[in-house]
């Protein structure tokens, strides 16, 4: 039986420090809707944001997590927009002696601290996902939409998420991991290319659009310290180069969901306008009113989502959603050079390594998705990705498996994250204590030797979140050394 809600209503003072520029106030009054007051604005811009999390359903249903709070004393608000989300608040003491980052159900990949208002795009591309088969994220780090996204595709279909920045793409790529992201493959690339080399692919795409993010304030006492016009319109250039590749990258039928954290009609009606005006005749405006209870305090004449931040006490953002009437034209199609550097696994490798898993592991799913080489490398990729595997090159592509050798196969960390729930024998679930070495890199002392050998799949809060060795009186660790910590872990007293 799930429990019930738990509610907060933690007073917040006004943060002085922030810092609102006179001639942004002056642009803001020139655009804000007359049924609000600027007042209310300036006072939520100042009022630091409640703390929102999104349970990951790949790891933790909703009732175990309701279940979690209830026993650590975690004060929950559901967010209206999303079954997933919730706003939080801990203990106290908890709170200002261990990051929430360093709970075992963050470590867990159970939960993933979002911004509430953050959760909006992806639900709106919700209703669109459950005839999708290809999936584009045009604009992903850190991962937190692109892990809902995810969730919301239960780990099913192809979703390609795409970052420029190749230090976000490695944040991206461990987020994707501890969430149990299976059904991915991470893209490198100025998201301008989409358009052009693959034309027409996909099903769903997000465009998170890189913005000025007026809409952040809350959380960033600074983040208007560099604003001005002329870097508004500058960005409004660049977004509406993406949403023109993202327009071109949508099949006929498809839902294109366009999203900043931004509040200006520079960067979000006019990027719309843009579109609509080139694509007039294959395009049709998605009204998002009835989104969830109340969107339509939030929602525009032309049926977009401008989210300011006093109306549900959020960040700022702005979301539109579009369908693809038919196809249109496009004579700067252009295609990869070079071969597809997989090819399936041979049917021998095929057969050890299922047999091996079922056997030690007692995996009675099939694996979801196909098994893919590339020198001894192991992957699974997911199931149709072939359509569009040699469009673009990937950065990585749906989960490595393991390393062939002669023996068989040396499991990866990623097989636990995202297979382990199959796990039906050859688990351990680690206590507090366990956990804290773990992560610390340290060996798990067992209080009793065990006749077990081989690999085992080590899960804390119910979920998989690594791989050991069997050792008599031990578990010898197998977490990747960049994702040992030495910080305060999971307790805090």
């Amino acid at each position: 039986m799930c429990h019930s809600i738990q509610t907060s209503n933690t007073e917040r003072t006004l943060d002085s420090s922030t810092y609102i520029p006179d001639a942004f106030i002056d642009d803001v009054q020139t655009y804000i809707p007359s049924h609000l007051a600027l007042t209310d604005f300036l006072d939520a811009c100042k009022t630091p944001l409640r703390r929102s999390i999104r349970v990951n359903t790949l790891k933790m249903s909703i009732c175990a997590f309701k279940a979690y709070c209830v026993e650590h004393n975690w004060q929950i608000t559901a967010v209206p927009w999303c079954e997933t989300g919730f706003w939080l608040t801990r203990p106290n003491e908890e709170e200002h002696n261990l990051a929430l980052g360093n709970t075992d159900i963050h470590l867990s990949g159970c939960i993933y601290v979002q911004e509430a208002s953050s959760m909006l795009p992806p639900i709106a591309l919700e209703a669109a996902l459950s005839n999708s088969t290809y999936v584009l994220d045009m604009a992903s780090a850190p991962g937190s939409k692109t892990s809902q996204l995810s969730a919301l595709m239960n780990n099913q279909g192809v979703l390609v998420a795409n970052e420029l920045s190749s230090s976000r793409l490695k944040v991206l790529a461990a987020n994707m991991k501890r969430m149990g992201v299976a059904n991915c493959a991470l893209s490198h690339f100025d998201a301008a290319i989409f358009g052009d080399y693959m034309f027409e692919s996909f099903d769903s795409i997000l465009l998170d659009a890189p913005c000025s993010g007026e809409g952040t304030v809350r959380k960033d006492a600074d983040a208007l310290k560099n604003w001005s016009i002329d870097s508004n319109i500058d960005i409004a250039t660049v977004q509406k180069k993406l949403i023109r590749s993202a327009f071109l990258a949508l099949k006929p039928g498809g839902t294109l969901v366009y999203s900043t954290c931004t509040l200006t009609p520079l960067e979000n009606q006019q990027v719309c306008d843009a579109l609509l005006d080139e694509f007039t005749d294959a395009i049709k405006v998605d009204p998002l009113s009835s989104l969830f209870p109340d969107a339509d305090k939030a929602t525009t004449p032309e049926g977009y989502l401008h989210v300011w931040p006093q109306i549900y006490d959020s960040e700022g953002f702005f979301i539109a959603r579009f369908i693809k009437t038919h196809s249109v034209d496009n004579d700067q199609q252009k295609y990869k050079k070079g071969a597809f550097p997989f090819s399936p696994s041979d049917h021998k490798l095929q057969t050890s390594f299922i047999d091996y898993i079922n056997t030690h592991f007692g995996l009675n799913e099939s694996l979801p998705g196909q098994l893919m080489s590339r020198d001894k490398e192991l992957w699974l990729f997911p199931d149709g990705f072939q359509p569009i595997e040699n469009k673009i090159k990937y950065a990585r592509l749906g989960i490595q498996l393991g390393t062939t050798h002669k023996n068989g196969v040396r499991l990866e960390h990623e097989f636990a994250t995202a297979l382990g729930k199959y796990a039906t024998k050859n688990t351990y679930a680690m206590s507090d204590s366990d956990a804290r070495d773990y992560f610390n890199g340290k060996d798990i002392r067992l209080a009793d030797p065990v006749n077990v050998t081989g690999e085992v799949i080590l899960t804390l809060c119910g979920a998989p979140v690594g791989l050991g060795k069997w050792q008599k009186s031990k578990i010898k660790n197998s977490l990747p050394r960049d994702l040992v910590s030495d910080s305060q872990l999971i307790t805090w007293v």
